[in-house]
């Protein structure tokens, strides 16, 4: 039995599928990454007003920020009521010119105890799924959050938590210029999105983010509960690596955060 075949056994999935042929897509065009500044790390940590998202003025402090900024912009964050009972912020964690970008919920309490995301019995099944499709947390990869902290009692985080949270988001994404996005759940769909998503009706479509091709599949946690879509996962981690594979990309540079 090979490696691949031993990790898709711990999947559930076994035997293996077979791919379908893969579908030509427009190279997406990287944007030019903004200047920082030491006021705009400052601004972007002060308290907000009200839970109701960021404003204008925040997103853009924000949107120059570098990532040794935004890490401590993240870490010292007070715009939501989560910062509360968080003992830190997990803002990320991976390969910072990663060709793919993975995008889950929200910290849980193993994570907010080791301040790295997907750390618990679900980030071992988003690492076999990552190895199923030939991959590997840090090497080429890069996995971030809706929230940066955790909900209490590991609920889905609110709107305006996320609208909080998304200018963070919204700058790992510039920063990063991934080829692809893989928005795991619901919440992540939708943040990215801005739009009510249904995850088993999103599957199998390629939706884009400014100019970025995104893919909707379960988030590891979910199919840890619900078994019988492993098999659906599966057959998105297949549609992501030929969609990944139609996009041409060159090999990614290794620069881990």
């Amino acid at each position: 039995m090979t490696r691949r075949e031993q990790v898709l056994r711990e999947m559930g999935l076994a035997p293996l599928w077979r791919r379908r042929e893969p579908v030509g897509l427009a190279l997406p065009q990287p944007a030019q990454d903004t200047i920082s500044t030491e006021a705009a790390l400052i601004e972007a940590a002060a308290p907000m007003t009200a839970i109701v998202g960021a404003d204008d003025e925040r997103a853009g402090r924000i949107a120059n920020l570098n990532w040794d900024e935004l890490k401590t912009g993240v870490a010292a964050c007070r715009a939501c009521a989560l910062c509360e009972q968080r003992k830190q912020a997990v803002l990320g964690v991976g390969d910072v010119a990663a060709d793919w970008l993975f995008v889950g919920e929200g910290p849980g309490a193993e994570e907010d105890e080791r301040g790295e995301p997907f750390v618990g019995q679900a980030g071992k099944l988003l690492d076999a799924m990552l190895a199923a499709i030939q991959l590997k947390r840090g090497q080429g990869v890069y996995i971030a959050n809706t929230v940066k902290c955790r909900p209490p009692g590991n609920r889905t985080p609110e709107k305006g938590e996320i609208a909080a949270c998304f200018p963070y988001l919204l700058r790992q994404i510039e920063l990063l210029q991934p080829k692809l996005i893989v928005a795991l759940g619901k919440p992540a769909a939708e943040s990215l999105l801005d739009d009510e998503v249904k995850v088993g009706a999103a599957r199998g479509k390629l939706f884009d983010f400014r100019g970025i091709p995104m893919i909707v599949t379960y988030h590891p946690a979910y199919l840890l509960r619900t078994l019988n879509d492993k098999a659906k996962a599966w057959e998105d981690l297949c549609f992501a690596r030929r969609t990944m594979e139609s996009l041409q990309c060159v090999p990614a540079r290794s620069q881990t955060a």
